[in-house]
């Protein structure tokens, strides 16, 4: 059976496991204002690594010393299996797995035959991950849903109080932003670091200059030279313009920038022209199919598609004016649909009234390295650290280039269609920022808990106290400490924690019981967290058995009992990334009665971002993780319980 088929064969079991990879994953990173001072201390070797590649800058220096990921025992997950789902089930339901794990991994069975195949793949010296070709298949290029919604994510920014004309912040964010390119092209920035170990830096090529191209069955990604291809591209009123940052070898000032990005919106006026980006919105393989149309309309349409795919990132200049932060989420979320390029790596966003967000798309990249870049251009630019260059604007300058696109009757159907079928799906979604102004992870640690644990647990309580139940929880965790590591699943869910949740609405309760069960359920999360950080969840090694079957062979029965399907229905797919310079960043529920919750854990807030079908009432659950988090609050407070702190 070939991996497309396998992939078709499996669709709903993919659509639940694998839309959770898209998520940002939390960092355990140094500070980004350090990276610049950082580079110069980094050591010659790293006890425990391989040698260094010192013919390679800093930030891929390391990337071939990491260690390659493993593959855990059988055992190990098996075990670690059977605990995750055990608080999914009732006890006969319990016993079938159980019988079903046992008869996989009896000696001699199946399941030692496929982690043989699984162990000879990875330990094949041409295998530098072992998991890669089937993830970025399965978890990204391989899906065909659209990417809006589904797959990219987006940050919001806090507003600029210095820049709040919509071209000055713009152009001011460009600025920035080279000014980080700079530093990845150059190779002079440093790794990102867990405590003292470098991470895995191999998708920073796809970061600047990077596209998404559909295609079936399945997608890719193109990187384009940047030493060639020094031109941004702008979109304002859905119409296209590209102009190159770099004049005579030497970046433009921002004001000069800013004066093309003026002309730009003189020359886009005030009429939106058919929206072209739109396309990039729908499932792909109808985008793949209008692609091929839209570059047959015109002799020249493929060459201006390469300009926008081949720039360094998209601007999108829009007009509308979103003010709270739903609005203004939802509208770095998925905007109209039509001033966008949803291919492109990187899209900033800048609205008519001056406030700023981002939207990443997920297939090569995940959410630590982009979450450095817009906290790098947030920062940078809050202190002032960024060189503007020239006040005055250059008289040589010349001017934007509009792309002109040719479109025919059939082409114009298919936007009309796209935007129609977007319409459709962004009307049923539903997104509430919850921004809990009560206490932050200053006060969390004091109460010598974990900061990023204990917010999973204000989501369990808060889910319910909605539902009155628990429910399979995903959170992202990183794997970036092996070579081409990206994330694993950290299972929330666990005996513990719903011991603790049933006792927080139990009025016969005390609260000594209360605090007991909280410490024991955060030191399971906390447990599962640090071996799902070493590659040692049993979501990625299970996949991997998986798909080391062969076409003829009949599925084991652990693999086709309802529960291996319902304990990765992720109700509630989580992830923390944190800036004190973001007021929000989210994305898309992955399966219909689930919530996508997104949260930043901050000195002295905590955000949610709910997202969810409007029928799963993300407005509820909204209310009840402020409810939540108010309850613990008063509990620990008074308590001052003891759990230990994640050392992740």
């Amino acid at each position: 059976m070939s991996l497309r088929t396998l992939a078709s064969a499996s669709r709903p079991f993919l659509l639940r496991s694998f839309k959770n990879s898209l998520r940002p994953q939390q960092p355990k990173i140094i500070s980004n204002m350090l990276y610049r001072n950082y580079t110069s201390a980094l050591p010659a070797s790293i006890p425990g690594l391989g040698p260094p590649d010192m013919s390679r800058g800093p930030l891929y220096r390391y990337d071939t010393a990491l260690p390659k990921l493993p593959v855990p025992t059988l055992e190990e997950t098996c075990a670690r299996y059977l605990k995750s789902v055990r608080p999914l089930l009732n006890d006969q339901e319990f016993e079938a797995t159980s019988a079903a794990v046992a008869e996989f991994q009896m000696p001699g069975g199946m399941g030692e035959e496929l982690q043989r195949r699984l162990l000879a793949k990875a330990n094949d010296p041409k295998t530098v991950n072992w998991l890669e070709d089937w993830w970025n298949d399965l978890a990204y290029f391989g899906y065909r849903d659209p990417v809006v919604i589904y797959v990219s994510y987006f940050y919001a920014y806090r507003d600029d109080l210095l820049r709040k004309k919509n071209t000055s912040r713009a152009a001011a964010i460009i600025q920035a932003a080279m000014d980080f390119r700079r530093q990845v092209v150059d190779e002079s920035l440093a790794p990102e670091m867990a405590k003292k170990s470098p991470l895995d830096s191999s998708t920073y090529k796809y970061m600047f200059n990077a596209c998404r191209y559909p295609a079936k069955p399945s997608d890719f990604e193109l990187a384009f030279d940047p030493a060639k291809n020094n031109h941004v591209a702008v979109v304002r009123k859905n119409q296209f313009f590209v102009f190159d940052l770099i004049k005579d070898g030497k970046m433009l000032s921002t004001v000069d920038i800013e004066a093309q990005l003026d002309d730009i919106i003189k020359m886009a006026g005030d009429r939106a022209d058919p929206a072209i980006g739109a396309l990039t919105s729908d499932n792909r393989d109808i985008w793949t199919e209008t692609r091929k149309a839209l570059i047959n309309a015109g002799s020249n349409n493929e060459e201006l598609l390469r300009k926008i795919e081949s720039s360094v990132f998209l601007l999108c200049l829009d007009d509308t004016s979103p003010v709270t932060r739903d609005e203004v989420s939802r509208a770095c979320w998925h905007g109209d649909g039509r001033n966008r390029f949803f291919d492109k790596a990187l899209q900033f966003i800048v609205f008519e009234n001056g406030k700023a967000g981002f939207m990443g798309e997920h297939s090569t990249m995940d959410g630590t390295p982009t979450c450095r870049l817009n906290d790098y251009v947030c920062t940078t630019l809050a202190q002032n650290k960024i060189n503007h260059g020239a006040a005055t604007v250059s008289s040589s300058l010349a001017k934007p280039e509009k792309l002109r696109f040719a479109l025919n009757t059939g082409v114009m159907k298919a936007i009309e269609t796209s935007e129609k079928n977007f319409e459709e799906l962004i009307g049923k979604h539903g997104l509430h920022v919850q921004r809990y102004e009560g206490y932050g992870k200053g006060l969390i640690k004091k109460f010598k808990c974990s900061p990023d644990a204990y917010v999973q647990m204000i989501i369990q309580l808060a889910y319910f106290k909605m539902h009155g139940v628990s429910r399979p929880t995903y959170e992202s965790a990183q794997v970036r400490k092996f070579q081409h590591g990206r994330t694993e699943t950290c299972r929330t869910v666990s005996t513990e924690s719903v011991a603790w949740v049933k006792s927080m609405e139990d009025s016969h309760a005390t609260t000594e019981q209360k605090t007991a069960l909280f410490k024991k359920a955060l030191d399971s999360h906390v447990s599962y967290m640090a071996n799902a950080v070493e590659g040692k969840g049993c979501d990625r090694h299970l996949l991997g058995l998986r798909l080391s079957l062969k076409s003829h062979e009949t599925k084991p029965d652990m693999f086709t009992q309802e529960v291996f399907g319902r304990s990765s229905h992720w109700n509630l797919s989580t992830s923390q990334l944190s800036c004190e310079h973001f007021d929000g960043y989210g994305w898309g529920e992955v399966v219909p009665d689930g919530y996508g919750i997104a949260y930043m854990v901050n000195e002295n807030n905590v955000s949610f971002n709910v997202a969810a079908l409007k029928e799963m009432r993300p407005d509820r659950l909204h209310h009840y993780l402020k409810e939540a988090a108010t309850e613990m609050k008063t509990l620990f407070e008074k308590t001052l319980i003891q759990a230990p702190q994640a050392k992740l």
